[in-house]
């Protein structure tokens, strides 16, 4: 049997992460990194964008070159899931039966996608944008493509409808709830967006229910909305959202609902076994405290951080503040801080002239940012929601007033 110091459960931004700054800490143990995809690991947020574009070939979205991690010793199992976890024993269970031992096990996997209520996920034309394998099957057959409908008004929906709508073909995007980014943003930014890909030529409809996806031969031919109506496509993308992948972690007696509850060091209730990135449900501040899962980038890395350090034997516990961006068309978004539960909003800048910030406050105090094409209010704005700054309404939209002369003392 196979084992190592710490075996990271997970090849992704996270996984990835935890082995970098295991070695930049100076761990000199042994790792292995398993990965449920054949690929050395790489960036997710381009595979929407760059990626589907043909913007970016897949050897630039690596997020290191394989002699990287053979130079730091770092073993890659790739294309290999893990179905079991023993965590008496220190053992996990490869969906090929190999048992693999670990003194620490980090468990970074992400999540799958989620799916509609209804059935035809396995149709040729129905994709998901989650992997590579997902967007090369997806390029494959987008030159037979006229009409396309994206399921979900989320950043992933809104951003492939943005690069299909640059390659000519005919986009839909259906929203269940009454607008775009209703769960992360506030109604300015989602009125933004919605105007933005209205005037690009996308189909957008907020509102609306699906039925199912219509088929013919096995193949989709169409969207039936419940109120009957049927939107032809050769093509269907279901964006709205993923599940946290963590049924082995879970099944061992791990705590945990919508993810794995983790503490201020990611250790979760198993010994040993820490959790990072989109399945780590943890308490962050910048949520008052609540327990969230939090699927970008940025936590991914940080969580990664913090259990390197951990394992090394520094006392560091998680405190970053949330960070995001989307890019749609000519337009980058920036996001700092969480804007859910905000009472009151401000926005800064000149909407019509496609650069402003959304700045969102709650008890009267900055608690996030939603900057379009606004880099300066993004990089100023962050250090007023790490402050959670009072500052005047009336203030906060004079963008002729910098954000940095706001920051407090």
């Amino acid at each position: 049997m196979k084992r190592f110091d710490v075996v990271i459960v997970g090849a992704g931004h996270g996984g990835a992460q935890a082995a970098v700054a295991l070695r930049q800490n100076k761990f000199a143990g042994t790792i292995a990194m398993i990965g449920d995809e054949p690929e050395l690991p790489y960036e997710r947020p381009p595979l929407s964008k760059e990626y589907l574009a043909g913007d970016k070939e897949f050897e630039r979205i690596l997020i290191r070159p394989a002699k990287f991690w053979d130079e730091r010793e770092v073993a890659t199992l790739l294309g290999s899931a893990v179905v079991k976890v023993e965590p008496a024993a220190h053992t996990i269970e490869t969906a090929s039966g190999e048992t693999i031992g670990y003194g620490t096990l980090i468990w970074a996997t992400g999540g799958s996608p989620r799916k509609l209520v209804c059935s035809g996920h396995s149709l040729k034309g129905v994709h998901a944008v989650r992997t590579r394998a997902d967007v090369d099957q997806l390029m494959r057959e987008l030159p037979e493509v006229e009409r396309v409908v994206v399921i979900g008004g989320g950043y992933i929906g809104l951003e492939a409808a943005a690069v299909l709508t640059k390659f000519g073909k005919h986009v839909t995007v259906l929203e269940a709830l009454d607008r775009v980014l209703a769960r992360v943003a506030g109604e300015p930014l989602s009125r933004f967006y919605e105007a933005e890909h209205r005037a690009h030529g996308v189909d957008l409809r907020t509102g609306v229910g699906v039925e199912c996806i219509e088929e013919a031969d096995g193949a989709a031919t169409g969207v039936r909305l419940v109120d009957g109506e049927i939107l032809p496509a050769q093509m269907v993308i279901v964006g709205i959202g993923i599940i946290p992948a963590t049924a082995p972690l879970i099944d061992a007696g791990a705590e945990g609902g919508n993810g794995v509850a983790v503490d201020a060091q990611c250790r979760t209730s198993l010994p040993d076994v820490f959790a990072i990135g989109d399945c780590a449900a943890h308490s962050n501040r910048f949520a008052d405290g609540a327990t969230i899962r939090l699927e970008s980038v940025q936590n991914a890395n940080d969580q990664a951080s913090i259990v390197a350090k951990t394992i090394v034997g520094e006392e560091v516990h998680y405190e970053a503040v949330p960070w995001f961006w989307s890019n749609q068309y000519d337009l980058r978004l920036q996001t700092v801080g969480l804007s859910t539960g905000h009472d009151a909003l401000v926005v800064r800048g000149d909407v019509a002239a496609r650069s402003f910030s959304v700045v969102y406050l709650k008890a009267g105090r900055v608690i996030a940012l939603d900057c379009v094409n606004a880099t300066k209010d993004y990089v100023q704005g962050r250090a007023l929601v790490l402050a959670g700054a009072a500052i005047d309404p009336a203030r906060l939209a004079d963008a002729g007033v910098p954000l940095k002369e706001m920051i407090p003392a």
